[in-house]
């Protein structure tokens, strides 16, 4: 069996938020393999993390995002336990970054179950037109389809897109890591995204009609 040195257990606390004993045994699990011991951890946090989905999380905090060219804001509702997590750096800092992917990405919804279903069938229906219409066996175009409808929901559903600074991980995985490290259930809530002229009519300037009053003056 590998040795384990504290040197060891401190890069992976470091990298993974864990205790020293849960980083310790992790890395005993996988034979002091640093890689594995984090996707242990991981794991191990992720199942911790469906244990605590079901407990009350009444506290939290409204976050704002301004993008920096003031033309995208974002508000942004995440809920926890207890006050005190709610005041950590590590629940602010998890509720920045998602505000600021609210932003970038422009998602629609939080979860899959909010997504409007009639947007979705009718999302289906073009895709399984398009399959058809390019050639696919109609036999495989539902299973084609199917992960092309998937794709929809992660470019989509807020939980289930890319993080931006870490396209390994989802944002979902974010907010179940954070449950491992916090121990309190986490959830993002709620946001309203705005964005400069959203839903006005923009003016539309006929260069040539002004043009030609121009000369008519």
């Amino acid at each position: 069996m590998a040795t384990i040195t504290s040197d060891m257990i401190k890069d992976l606390r470091e990298r993974t938020g864990a205790g020293l004993m849960d980083c310790k045994k992790a890395l005993t699990e996988v034979d002091a393999d640093i890689e594995k011991a984090v996707e242990y951890l991981r794991k191990k946090g992720i199942a911790g993390a469906a244990k605590k989905a079901g407990r009350i999380a009444t506290e939290g905090a409204v976050t704002s995002y301004i993008h920096m060219n003031n033309r995208v804001g974002v508000l942004l509702e995440v809920n926890c336990e207890t006050d005190f997590v709610a005041k950590t750096a590590d629940f602010q800092a998890f509720c920045a970054d998602v505000a600021m992917q609210i932003a970038a990405m422009n998602p629609v919804c939080v979860r899959r179950e909010e997504m409007d279903t009639s947007k979705v069938e009718a999302e289906r229906a073009i895709l399984r037109e398009k399959a058809l219409a390019e050639g696919k066996p109609e036999k495989i175009v539902d299973k084609i389809v199917d992960g092309q409808v998937g794709k929809f929901y992660s470019e989509n559903v807020l939980l289930e897109m890319k993080f931006v600074k870490d396209d390994k991980k989802t944002i979902e995985l974010l907010q179940q890591e954070l449950v491992a490290k916090l121990g309190e259930n986490i959830k993002i809530r709620r946001f309203t995204r705005y964005e400069l002229g959203e839903g006005l009519e923009k003016k539309s300037e006929d260069f040539a009609a002004e043009v030609a009053a121009q000369i008519k003056a």
